[in-house]
């Protein structure tokens, strides 16, 4: 059986370890596909149960340095306590080498600047000591890359760190034990002590910054998680206790506290609550909630005691899905990813040629610019290994996804993957739904007409009308309902219920077939819609008629109205002025879709469209421009498939947001906005991150080489080449963090 898992990877921590561990998974047979994300260090892999285990799967990670954690990517609670741990000992690791490594750097620039310099009798001795302790404590993960790279024939910064300082030290070594054996077959008596000190200190320390910094990106999803509630009060053979969140089922009857969170969701059984979505929906405004209205778990009850009944719990709740779908998003790979992918795979085995061949080119050429040539090409074959880190060019993309997916899950946008991301930067056309979207979506009943022949009168004609609709989703439906209702008007049972989506629906009640709709289902169900001055009702000021028929005779009809949502024509207004056109297409009259388009501001009306010919506008549009659909009903469905991008609105069916890769959680249509503006800025930060991680490898290794020494006598230090390599990939989580406080 295939199946999909995201896996927590112990061991990564760069893009090479992604490369190595995608490699080798995807020779396993059974193994389907393989995402690994050295910004959350987490693997997507599918796979299939039959061929194929996790604990196989990390029997042959394993040798390599790496395993998969098993108990699934999203058992975030359970491995939060060792996360701490993790962080205390990182921490004390990366601080204590750090302050080995200052005090070297000092003693090191000391006796270039000083007049007197400590004699190496006493330095060298003390050097060797530390260098000891940094290389076989401190560093012990870089020797044991070194060892598994020989082994394995794999090879990633670890391995690069663990060249580079082995080789200086065990350079320097001989020379402390054995300087006259040196001297005597010619070798000069450098020591590099220091360099393995200070560059194993800047690596960690820097580790340790990239570390910290790549947690907050996701911090939003820890804040998630952290509503989760971990008890609630339920009633129990007439008395309410306490009980473990996970024992609550459905149905049960759960109480709330003032000021306590949700425990799940459901619906309120109390007459009123004041409930804050904040947190889940980017709703800044307590929301007031009445008896049978539904409730969030993870929302905070605000002043009251309430009494709620539990609808879904678990996995099935609103904040689960919201957080699955946030680690999914965080974890999967942009477009743009392909590029570095391909980079990072034989980034590590290119670095380790070109620092062989630069101590070969400067052993064999270099005599005649520099003597002794020997340190002069070991400290070049030392610095290309250091500065080479491929962590920079890895995290360019990740850590900006993580933090922008973050961002915008707070602010009530769900971003389904980081693809929908990317391709939303890219939009220059946004099409809108009308209603739901552009409109509240609670449209109500105006009018009820019935014709000269009907001899029904209008309460029996809101009668069949409503009895009807109560079948219905769609939002005219319900509103037909509720003015039933409010009439104190009694709905009958309906046999033989049929619904054609975008035009009516229809039914027999006490064996008389009725059929209620717009215009074209009435022409298609050959009714003359046409009154005494041969014109049916159109009405201007933007309402909607919907036709009640008893087979194919007219028996009156209904106008409803509903009003565009207040942030609409701020919307467009900022989506014009971003140069992206707006259009509206809608299942409407034209008439009534050009109103409520006026009142917004879009000037391009697509109007009277069934759902399959939406799919169809919106495949030609795609022909012109970049396309984001707009919807929230299951009519709209095919379209936000067809479209680039599709953006659902929550408030609307769940089939519209299974299909959407972008989900608008309270139906706030300004959100719309923001999310273009989010994708905009972290798609620019990412080609910011992609220049520089490229750049600083393509100056940093000819530098740390020695190629500028003969023109400008220049070279980079290996010491000065291990705080630059540190640096670039916390410059880079840094500048991706600024997707958290950018201005939208």
């Amino acid at each position: 059986m295939k199946t999909t898992k995201l896996f927590p990877v112990v061991g990564m921590h760069c893009a090479s370890c992604g490369a190595i561990i995608t490699k080798t998974l995807k020779k396993e047979t059974g193994v389907i596909d393989v995402q690994v994300s050295p910004g959350t260090e987490k693997a997507t892999i599918t796979y299939n149960t039959d061929q194929i285990t996790p604990k196989h799967m990390n029997e042959t990670l394993q040798p390599l340095g790496y395993s998969l954690k098993e108990g699934g990517g999203h058992d975030h609670m359970h491995m939060h306590g060792t996360d701490t741990a993790i962080k205390i000992d990182e921490k004390i690791i990366a601080f204590s080498a750090f302050g080995f490594a200052i005090l070297a750097f000092v003693v090191m620039i000391w006796e270039i600047v000083a007049e007197h310099t400590v004699p190496k009798a006493i330095v060298h001795p003390i050097h060797a000591i530390v260098a000891t302790i940094m290389l076989f404590g401190f560093g012990r993960q870089f020797l044991i890359a070194v060892i598994r790279s020989i082994k394995n024939r794999v090879a990633n910064m670890d391995t690069l760190v663990g060249i580079g300082t082995g080789v200086a030290y065990f350079y320097s070594l001989l020379n402390f034990l054995f300087p006259q054996i040196m001297r005597a077959i010619g070798l000069p008596d450098t020591a590099y002590f220091d360099v393995t000190i200070i560059v194993i200190g800047f690596v960690l320390f820097g580790k340790y910054l990239e570390t910290n910094a790549k947690r907050k990106t996701g911090e939003a999803l820890t804040a998630l998680m952290n509503l989760q509630v971990k008890t609630a009060f339920v009633e129990r053979n007439r008395t309410v206790i306490e009980i473990p969140i996970e024992s609550v089922v459905v149905g049960d009857i759960l109480h709330s506290k003032p000021g306590s969170s949700i425990p799940v969701d459901g619906i309120l059984l109390s007459s009123y609550a004041s409930i804050d979505e904040s947190l889940i929906t980017g709703e800044s405004m307590p929301l007031d909630k009445h008896k049978h209205d539904a409730l969030i778990g993870g929302t905070i009850n605000l002043d009251t005691a309430i009494v709620m009944q539990a609808t879904k719990v678990g996995s099935d709740t609103v904040l689960s899905h919201i957080i699955q779908m946030v680690d999914e998003a965080q974890n999967s790979k942009a477009p743009i990813e392909r590029l570095t992918d391909q980079v990072s795979a034989i980034f590590v085995p290119a670095v380790l040629g070109i620092a062989v061949l630069t101590f070969i080119v400067w052993i064999l050429f270099g005599s005649q610019i520099i003597t002794p040539i020997l340190p002069f090409a070991l400290s070049s074959f030392i610095g290309v290994l250091v500065i080479a880190c491929p962590c920079a060019l890895g995290l360019a993309t990740p850590t900006a996804v993580i933090t922008a997916v973050g961002r915008a899950a707070r602010m009530g946008i769900l971003i389904k993957d980081a693809e929908s991301l990317e391709a939303l930067a890219g939009i220059t056309t946004v099409v809108f739904d009308k209603t739901g979207t552009i409109t509240e979506g609670k449209p109500t009943v105006t009018s009820v007409t019935e014709m000269p022949n009907s001899k029904n009168g209008t309460e029996q004609m809101l009668q069949v009308l409503a009895s009807l609709e109560q079948h219905s989703e769609h939002p005219i439906g319900r509103a037909i309902v509720a003015k039933a209702k409010k009439d104190n008007v009694l709905i009958i049972p309906v046999e033989q219920f049929k619904a054609f989506p975008g035009k009516g629906i229809e039914g027999s009640i006490k064996g008389i077939l009725y059929i209620v709709g717009n215009k074209r289902f009435m022409e298609e169900r050959g009714v003359q819609i046409h009154t005494a001055n041969n014109k049916y009702p159109i009405y201007t000021n933007g309402e909607t008629t919907i036709f009640l028929a008893e087979k194919t005779r007219l028996l009156g009809f209904v106008t409803l109205s509903d009003t565009s949502k207040k942030e609409a024509q701020h919307a467009i207004q900022s989506l014009t002025s971003m140069g992206i056109q707006s259009i509206m297409l809608s299942g409407d009259d034209q008439k009534t879709a050009e109103h409520i388009a006026q009142e917004v501001g879009i000037t391009t009306v697509i109007a009277d469209v069934l759902p399959e010919h939406k799919l169809e506008k919106i495949n030609y549009l795609k022909e012109h421009s970049k396309v984001a659909m707009v919807g929230d009903g299951v009519n709209d469905a095919p379209a936000l498939a067809a479209a680039d991008v599709g953006i659902a609105m929550a408030t609307g069916t769940d089939a519209a947001m299974a299909t959407a890769g972008i989900t608008i959680l309270h139906g706030d249509i300004e959100k719309v906005v923001q999310s273009i503006v989010i994708a905009k800025k972290t798609m620019q930060i990412v080609r910011q991150n992609l220049f520089w991680a490229f750049f600083y490898n393509v100056i940093g290794i000819p530098f740390a080489a020695g190629a500028f020494y003969p023109a400008f006598g220049i070279q980079l230090s290996p010491v000065f080449a291990g705080a630059a390599m540190a640096l670039s990939s916390v410059s880079v989580v840094t500048n991706s963090l600024r997707l958290k406080t950018i201005k939208l």
